[in-house]
């Protein structure tokens, strides 16, 4: 877990992050232990108002995983079944 300042400091934080890792929403909010809301808000409202071109970046990376997610979410389930999952 890293800590987090409030504010602009956070928003640019966690958009760097998503950018670099190209990272979903829930594992930037894992990483840095606050809130999936919190990430969310921070690099979709106040990131907009702050950081423009930051904010265009994060939202290419999080249109991807949204259209990709379909696809994610059907490989968890072929592995739950054929039993890959790891220690579940």
């Amino acid at each position: 877990m890293v800590h987090l300042f409030d504010g602009k400091e956070r928003c640019a934080t966690l958009g760097a992050y998503i950018i670099e890792n190209k990272s979903t929403v829930r594992a930037a909010a894992a990483y840095f232990g606050i809130s999936k809301s919190t990430v969310h808000k921070d690099v979709t409202q106040v990131l907009m108002h702050t950081n423009k071109s930051m904010y265009l970046a994060v939202k290419e990376v999080l249109d991807r995983n949204k259209s990709e997610r379909h696809i994610r979410g059907g490989e968890a389930t072929r592995r739950k079944y054929k039993g890959d999952r790891p220690n579940s």
